[in-house]
C-alpha cells in the first residue's frame, strides 16, 4: 500500500524551520570565534535532515542549496578548510535563502530563481578555491574509534515508514564505513496474513569493524532518534555475537543490499522527512530513547486556545456554584460543601497546567535578535556582541508574538543611537567592542524584559530642546525619568541624521503603546557615558488578569489591577470644575482628570441614588487619572472574553468577563481612556 507522504509537508516544513534557527545559532557560534565540533555538527545534521525531507517531497530547490551547504560544512568539520568570515557570510546567507524556499513551498508560490542561483554560485565559488590550510585543527578532533569496532543494536518502531525514513539507507551508509557482520531478528514479524507493508517488524544488529569514531556511527542514526530502539556499544566490551540469528552475511547486509565493494557513502542521501535535529548522547539505552520520544507532542495552536478557552468556562461555572454554597446551611450540606471545595483547588489546578502548556520560553524571542544585531552592526560599521539571560523565563505565547517587534525596535535604535563606533569607544577608554544586553525574569504576576547597552546614554538636554522646539511644555523641575519618558512621544527623534535605520521619529512612540495595549509599562534609565537600559514589565498571560471588581449603579466593571495606584473617599472640597476641562479631583496638592464611571459608559442611575463616593486611581502611559466609581466590590482573577471577537470593539472597554452570578461584567481599558482623555485636551 501506498504511502501518501504529502499529510507530513507541514510536520517537514515545521521542523525544517526548527533547523534553520539551530543553523544561524550555530552559525553565529562561530562567527564569534567558538569552532567547537558540536556547533558545526548540528549545523551540518539540519542541513541533511532538510536535504532528506526534500527529496522525499520533490522540493528540488532547497535539495540543490542543502547539498552545498553540506559538502562546505563537511570540510570544515573535517578540518580541511578553516572557518572563515566569508564562509560563515555565505552560510547565513543560504540560511535566509532556505527560508524563502520553505515560505514559498508553504504558500505554494514561485522559488525565487536569481536569488537561488546566485547564493548557489556564491557557495561553488567557495568550494572552487582550494581550501585553506589550517595550522591547527578548525575544530575539535572527533573522539577516538573504539578498538574492535562497535555492535549496533538497531529495532526500527513500527510506524517509522510513515515518517518517510528507510531503515536500508542507514544500512547502506553503514557499510560504506567498513566491513559489516548484519544479522537480521525477524522476532517481531507476524504471520504472513497480519503482515502490513506500512509497518516496520524487523530488526537488525550490525558488527562494524574497522576504526570508526562513535560519533560518525551516532549520526548516521541521528534522523530517526525517537523512532527506534538504538544501542551503540564497543565491540571490545561485549561478548562476541553469536550466530544464532536468522540471516547473518558479511560485507552485505540481510535486505539484499549489494556487496560493501559495490557500495559508495553519499553523504547527501535522503534520511527523514520529520525527525528532529538532535544529537546522540553517551550509553543511551533503548528504554531511554522511547522516553524521549514520549517526552513532547506537536499539537496546533487552536486547539490548545481551545481547551483554555473551556477551562475558561469551567472556571465561571466553578464561581458560580461557589457563590451558590454560599446560600446553603454548611451543617446540613457537609459533603456537598466539602466536594465544592475540592472542586475549588482541582480546577485552580487544571487552569494553572493548562496555561502553562500555552507558555514558551522567551528564547523563541532572543534567538532572533544576534543574527539582526550582527548584521546591522556591520552596516553601520561598528562591532557589537549581545548577551542574553534569562532566556528559558517562560511567556504567554500571545504575548510571546505581540513583544517581538517593540523589542527588534529597542534593539536597533541601541545599536544604531546607543552604541558608538569603534573610533569614538576607543577615545573613551572603552572596549571597541559594544554590548547590548537582554534579560528577562519573572517578578510576581509579570515578566520583565530588559534591553541595555553600554553605549554614550541619552543626552537629556539635547530631549528637552527637541521637545520644547516641537512644542512640548517640559517643566523646568522635571526628573530625568520624566524627561526620558519624552522619548515616547510621536515624532520626536534626537538623531543627528536620518537613516534607513531609524531617526525618523517614528517607533517609539507605537513601541509604548503597543506594550501599553498589553497591559504593560515601560521604564527608562540612562546615564551619559555609561549607557542605558529600558525595562518592560509585561502580564504573564492575556487569558487571564488580577482585576478590581467595582459597581456603577447596578453595573459592574473590572479595573485591571497592574493599572490601578489607590483607591480614596472623595470629598466635595477637594473637586473642581474647569470650563472645557471637566472636573479635577485634587490628590494630595497634585489634580487628576475625574471620569465618573456612569457618564462614561452612559449607565442609567436612579434620581434617588447617592453621588459616587469613591475614586479609584489609575495610571497609563505616565499619566494617573480618577475613576468615580460606586462601590469597591473586591479582587479576584477572571477569565478574558474578547469582546471584538463575541460582539463589537467598544471604546475604553478591552474585553468582558463572566462573574460567578452569571452576569457580564466589562473589563475597562485603562489605556483607551487615558489616551482619550490627552487627546481631547
Amino acid at each position: 500500500m501506498a504511502i501518501d507522504l504529502s499529510r507530513f509537508v507541514a510536520t517537514f516544513l515545521e521542523e525544517s524551520s526548527e533547523g534553520l534557527d539551530t543553523m544561524e545559532s550555530g552559525l553565529l557560534k562561530l562567527d564569534e570565534g567558538n569552532h567547537d565540533v558540536e556547533f558545526i555538527n548540528a549545523i551540518f545534521r539540519a542541513a541533511h535532515s532538510m536535504k532528506g525531507g526534500a527529496g522525499s517531497f520533490g522540493f528540488t530547490a532547497i535539495t540543490e542549496l542543502t547539498h552545498l551547504l553540506e559538502t562546505l560544512l563537511d570540510q570544515m568539520r573535517s578540518g580541511k578548510r578553516s572557518i572563515s568570515r566569508d564562509a560563515v557570510d555565505a552560510l547565513l546567507a543560504s540560511v535566509d535563502v532556505l527560508r524563502h524556499l520553505l515560505h514559498a513551498a508553504q504558500a505554494n508560490e514561485p522559488v525565487d530563481a536569481s536569488r537561488l542561483a546566485e547564493i548557489c554560485a556564491r557557495l561553488g565559488s567557495i568550494l572552487d578555491g582550494a581550501p585553506a590550510a589550517t595550522s591547527a585543527p578548525a575544530v575539535a578532533a572527533q573522539p577516538d574509534p573504539a578498538p574492535g569496532g562497535w555492535r549496533i543494536r538497531f529495532q526500527p518502531h513500527p510506524g517509522l515508514f510513515a515518517t518517510g525514513n528507510d531503515p536500508l539507507r542507514i544500512l547502506t551508509e553503514l557499510h560504506a564505513l567498513g566491513g559489516c557482520t548484519v544479522c537480521c531478528d525477524l522476532s517481531r514479524l507476524p504471520e504472513f496474513g497480519d503482515l502490513d507493508a506500512t509497518v516496520s517488524h524487523l530488526g537488525w544488529t550490525v558488527e562494524l569493524e574497522g576504526g570508526v569514531a562513535r560519533g560518525t556511527v551516532e549520526e548516521l542514526f541521528a534522523w530517526v532518534e525517537g523512532d527506534c530502539e538504538l544501542s551503540i556499544e564497543a565491540l571490545a566490551d561485549v561478548p562476541t555475537t553469536a550466530g544464532s540469528s536468522v540471516a547473518e552475511s558479511k560485507g552485505a547486509s540481510q535486505a539484499g543490499t549489494a556487496p560493501s565493494a559495490t557500495l559508495q557513502r553519499d553523504a547527501g542521501a535522503p534520511t527523514t522527512a520529520t525527525g528532529k535535529v538532535v544529537s546522540l548522547h553517551e550509553d543511551r539505552s533503548a528504554p531511554q530513547v522511547a522516553a524521549a520520544t514520549e517526552s513532547s507532542i506537536r499539537v496546533a495552536v487552536s486547539k490548545v486556545d481551545a481547551l483554555i478557552n473551556l477551562v475558561g468556562e469551567l472556571v465561571i461555572t466553578q464561581a458560580m456554584l461557589r457563590q451558590l454554597s454560599e446560600t446553603i446551611d454548611p451543617a446540613a450540606n457537609e459533603k456537598l460543601i466539602n466536594g465544592l471545595s475540592q472542586l475549588d483547588r482541582n480546577t485552580r489546578d487544571l487552569q494553572e497546567a493548562v496555561m502553562g502548556v500555552r507558555m514558551l520560553p522567551v528564547e523563541f524571542v532572543f534567538s532572533r535578535f544576534p543574527r539582526m544585531v550582527r548584521d546591522l552592526a556591520g552596516k553601520l560599521g561598528k562591532e557589537v556582541r549581545i548577551r542574553s539571560l534569562g532566556e528559558g523565563t517562560e511567556l504567554d505565547k500571545g504575548v510571546i508574538e505581540k513583544i517581538s517587534d517593540p523589542l527588534v525596535h529597542l534593539i536597533r535604535n541601541a545599536v544604531d543611537h546607543g552604541l558608538e563606533s569603534p573610533a569614538e569607544r576607543r577615545a573613551a577608554g572603552k572596549d571597541e567592542c559594544g554590548t547590548i544586553t537582554l534579560s528577562a525574569s519573572h517578578q510576581g504576576g509579570h515578566i520583565v524584559i530588559e534591553v541595555g547597552d553600554d553605549g554614550r546614554g541619552l543626552d537629556v538636554q539635547r530631549i528637552v530642546e527637541k521637545a520644547r522646539s516641537r512644542g512640548i511644555a517640559v517643566a523646568d523641575n522635571a526628573s530625568d525619568a520624566e524627561l526620558f519618558q519624552l522619548i515616547f512621544l510621536p515624532g520626536l527623534s534626537t538623531a543627528s541624521a536620518v537613516t534607513d535605520v531609524s531617526g525618523r521619529g517614528v517607533g517609539m512612540d507605537v513601541v509604548k503603546r503597543n506594550i501599553v495595549a498589553l497591559g504593560g509599562s515601560i521604564d527608562v534609565w540612562s546615564q551619559r557615558g555609561r549607557g542605558t537600559k529600558i525595562t518592560v514589565r509585561l502580564p504573564l498571560t492575556l487569558a487571564i488578569l488580577d482585576g478590581m471588581t467595582v459597581a456603577v449603579a447596578e453595573e459592574v466593571f473590572i479595573v485591571p489591577l497592574g493599572f490601578v495606584i489607590e483607591s480614596l473617599q472623595l470629598r466635595d472640597s477637594d473637586i473642581r470644575s474647569i470650563s472645557g476641562t471637566g472636573r479635577l479631583l485634587r490628590v494630595r496638592g497634585e489634580y487628576l482628570p475625574l471620569v465618573s464611571m456612569a457618564s462614561a459608559f452612559g449607565v442609567q442611575q436612579a434620581l434617588n441614588e447617592r453621588a459616587s463616593t469613591i475614586a479609584v486611581i489609575v495610571e497609563s502611559e505616565g499619566r494617573r487619572i480618577a475613576l468615580e466609581v460606586d462601590e469597591l466590590v473586591g479582587q479576584q482573577q477572571v477569565v478574558v472574553k474578547s469582546l471584538d471577537t463575541n460582539y463589537r470593539r467598544i471604546h475604553g472597554i478591552s474585553g468582558a468577563t463572566i462573574l460567578g452570578d452569571g452576569r457580564v461584567a466589562l473589563i475597562v481599558d485603562v489605556g483607551g481612556i487615558t489616551r482619550g482623555l490627552a487627546q481631547a485636551a
